[in-house]
C-alpha cells in the first residue's frame, strides 16, 4: 500500500467515524460546529452533514468510487466554510480565533481537494481538470498554508490556553507552545511561497499528528474529557487525516525547490 492510498483510507475512516458520531448524537459532529442556533431547519442540516460524512467516507474506501466521493466532500466542505466560517471573520476581523476556526475548515477543504486531484480514472470535465491541475492544486496549497499561519498565530495569541495543554511529561510547556507555533508559521510560509512546499506539508502533517497523539490522546487516556476537549480531539483527528492527504499528494516531487509546482495528474 502506497502513501496516497493509506492517506485516502485514513481520511475515509475518519469521515465514517465522524458520520457515526453525528448519527449517534443526533446533532452536528465537531467538524460541523458553528451553525447559528437561529438557522431554520437546523436539525435537518445536521442529518445532511451526517449523511455526507458517511457516504463520502464509504465512497473513499474504494478506487472506483473515490473520485466522486472526494469531489462531493470537497464541494460540501468548501460551501460549509464559506457559509459558516468566513462570516465569523467578517463580523470579528480582529479576533484571531475566527481565523483559526476558518483555518480548520480550510485544512479539510485542502485535504479533500488533494484527494480529488489524486483520484485516478475519475470523471473529467473543465472543473475537475482545473482541480486536478497544477494551478488548482497551487490554490489548495495556498489555502492550507494560510490555515497553518492562522494556527501559528493562535499559539501566540492564546498562549495562556495553549501552554496548559502541553502533556505533563514534557518540561517547559511555554517553550513547546512557542515552538509549535513557530513551526506552523514556517511551514505555512513555505506553502504560501511555494518554496519547499513538500517539506512544509510533511512537517506540518507530522506536527498535527503528534499534537493529536500527545495532547488530545493524553487527555482522552486520562478519562477526564470535557465537551470542549472532546470536540477538539475529533477536530484534531480530522485535521491529521487531511494534512496527511495533502502531504501524500506531493509524493515523487522534490523536497525543496524554488517555486515548487503542484504535482500534475498527467504525470502519473
Amino acid at each position: 500500500m502506497n502513501w496516497k492510498t493509506a492517506s485516502r483510507l485514513l481520511f475515509a475512516l475518519t469521515m465514517i467515524v465522524i458520520g457515526l458520531i453525528g448519527l449517534v448524537s443526533g446533532t452536528f459532529a465537531p467538524i460541523w460546529a458553528g451553525v447559528p442556533k437561529s438557522l431554520p431547519d437546523r436539525e435537518l442540516l445536521a442529518y445532511l452533514c451526517t449523511l455526507v460524512s458517511l457516504a463520502c467516507g464509504v465512497g473513499l474506501l474504494t478506487k472506483r468510487t473515490a473520485p466522486l466521493a472526494a469531489f462531493v466532500l470537497f464541494a460540501y466542505l468548501l460551501l460549509w466554510t464559506i457559509l459558516f466560517k468566513v462570516p465569523v471573520i467578517i463580523r470579528h476581523p480582529l479576533v484571531e480565533v475566527a481565523y483559526q476556526s476558518c483555518g480548520e475548515g480550510l485544512v479539510l477543504v485542502a485535504g479533500a481537494w488533494a484527494l480529488t486531484a489524486s483520484s485516478e480514472n475519475g470523471p473529467t470535465n473543465a472543473l475537475l481538470d482545473f482541480l486536478r491541475g497544477n494551478s488548482g492544486l497551487r490554490i489548495a496549497y495556498l489555502l492550507y498554508g494560510l490555515a497553518l499561519i492562522a494556527f501559528g498565530l493562535s499559539h501566540f495569541a492564546y498562549l495562556d490556553l495553549t501552554a496548559p495543554l502541553v502533556p505533563p511529561f514534557l518540561p517547559a510547556p511555554v517553550f513547546w507552545a512557542y515552538l509549535t507555533g513557530c513551526i506552523y508559521l514556517v511551514t505555512g510560509i513555505l506553502l504560501v511561497a511555494g518554496f519547499g512546499a513538500r517539506l512544509g506539508a510533511t512537517l506540518a502533517a507530522a506536527q498535527i499528528a503528534l499534537i493529536t497523539l500527545l495532547v488530545w490522546g493524553t487527555i482522552v487516556l486520562k478519562g477526564d474529557v470535557s465537551a470542549g476537549h472532546w470536540q477538539e480531539t475529533v477536530v484534531s483527528v480530522a485535521l491529521t487525516a487531511a494534512a496527511t492527504a495533502i502531504a501524500a499528494s506531493f509524493d515523487g516531487r522534490p523536497w525543496i525547490a524554488q517555486r515548487q509546482s503542484a504535482p500534475s495528474t498527467l504525470a502519473r
